[in-house]
């Protein structure tokens, strides 16, 4: 490993405020429906589901600026501002002349950027009175963040955790259950839902459709309860912008500014919180950033989707979303990515990309691990398997840039730590994983099922 240099801010640089981009869009998203009446969703009717804060944010579209409160701000001092490094060491590896810099969210407590929105949504929760909270989670990561938040702020949790990763990812598992929470392998027998979905298929692994599903029932049969979710929504989406709030101050104390910006995609979190900061810029015409959501190619939304209204999840209790979508009822391959399987995108980053505002590209698991143990090997950090998808895309872009001769600077999120992630390393290292396919006719077979909604 060469040199390294971090770009460090102090406490005071934490910003107060997160970035509402709803506000600056050209054009904002279409509304999201109500499942009955196919009729534009009302603030009240998301009033038994969320904290009624969240749900204010959610439908925020005329205020730029979104002030943090104390009691969140005081709380992402444990482990914001969090550092921005140059991978000098990347660089060299791969002779590039392009400069690569990561924003490190892997120092959280949790490992991964997860906890920037968990702590909002437990504040917002505790501000209400309320005692108990659902919710689902794919690799475990958005899971371990809400155990813990929910645990700061005296809140119980109960997370419905995919199958597949239930079983892949057991110390993730460990972690919530060490912060207090209750963990439930989905699909399970305690639900309708989950009940339907077993009888269906005894052999089904799960899906985050499924596990939402189930959290999301459970919600609304529990007294004093709501449900959180940990990506796909706009006021998510908001609550990351503090990711990409600090990295342009620190962008600005290596004297440079990304040409491309790029974040690994399952429902657009962390996606989010690190480009919608630098692409208002775009709006304004100041800048020409590009910006790059990569997925799985097992998972691809984005980049073989169709843009279409969809349930968030597989049994349909959510409300219609204009999403790129590949079919709420997807059952997408068992890859270690775990946060990553998910069968929709949020409504913001489905309009920018319809707008050609943002990018997509997808990303086969042996190349990502291959871009994560090289990561590893020359940056000293062990990404999470999801991470590792927005490493890959990055290498990309640096080859590229050697291709061309022309300098380039790329700025991607190192989402999460893969520390917990070692078995699916294990197998990488010892040749037993495997790369996916999924035809056009699987992916046009499963969304022609969908309702056609103007």
């Amino acid at each position: 490993m060469g040199k390294i240099k971090k770009f460090l801010l102090t406490e005071k640089d934490i910003p107060k405020k997160w970035y509402n981009i709803l506000a600056d869009m050209p054009n904002k998203p279409m509304p999201i429906l109500h499942p009955g009446t196919k009729q534009p969703i009302k603030a009240e009717d998301l009033y038994p589901l969320f904290a009624k804060g969240l749900v204010h944010q959610e439908m925020n579209d005329k205020d730029v600026w979104i002030d943090i409160p104390e009691e969140v701000l005081e709380k992402y001092k444990i482990y914001r501002p969090a550092p921005l490094v140059r991978a000098y060491s990347l660089e060299k590896a791969l002779d590039t002349p392009a400069h690569i810099y990561f924003k490190n969210e892997s120092v959280s407590p949790i490992g991964s950027h997860k906890l920037n929105t968990a702590l909002a949504q437990a504040y917002y929760c505790k501000q209400e009175g309320i005692t108990n909270v659902t919710t689902e989670t794919g690799a475990g990561q958005w899971g371990t963040a809400m155990a813990l938040a929910t645990k700061m702020f005296g809140i119980e949790l109960a997370v419905y955790m995919v199958k597949i990763s239930y079983e892949q990812k057991p110390y993730r598992r460990s972690l919530m259950q060490t912060w207090g929470a209750h963990v439930v392998a989905s699909p399970s027998m305690s639900t309708k839902a989950g009940r339907k979905i077993i009888t269906e298929n005894p052999n089904y692994q799960g899906s985050l459709g499924t596990a939402i599903s189930e959290a999301i029932e459970l919600a609304m049969s529990t007294p004093n309860c709501k449900y959180t979710l940990g990506s796909v929504l706009n006021h998510v989406s908001l609550h990351q912008t503090i990711i990409g709030l600090e990295a342009e101050k620190q962008m600005e104390m290596a004297g440079e500014y990304p040409d491309v910006v790029i974040g690994c995609f399952g429902g657009g979190s962390n996606f989010a919180g690190i480009s919608f900061p630098f692409l208002r810029h775009n709006f304004t015409g100041e800048r020409k950033t590009r910006f790059v959501a990569v997925e799985p190619s097992s998972c691809p939304k984005l980049t073989r989707g169709i843009f279409q209204y969809d349930f968030g999840d597989e049994a349909g209790y959510t409300p219609l979303f204009p999403m790129f979508t590949l079919g709420h009822n997807f059952a997408p391959a068992h890859i270690h990515a775990g946060g990553l399987r998910y069968h929709g995108a949020g409504t913001i980053v489905s309009q920018l990309l319809k707008d050609n505002l943002i990018e997509a590209a997808s990303i086969q698991q042996l190349d990502s691990f291959e871009a994560g143990v090289l990561f590893a090997q020359t940056e000293g950090i062990m990404p999470a398997p999801e991470s590792a998808h927005a490493i890959a895309a990055a290498i990309n872009e640096a080859k590229a840039a050697k291709e061309s001769g022309e300098p380039k600077v790329i700025l991607f999120n190192l989402s999460g730590h893969g520390m917990v992630d070692m078995a699916a390393y294990d197998q990488y290292l010892a040749g037993d994983l495997s790369n996916y396919s999924l035809s056009d006719e699987e992916i046009k077979a499963n969304v022609s099922q969908l309702e056609q909604i103007v």
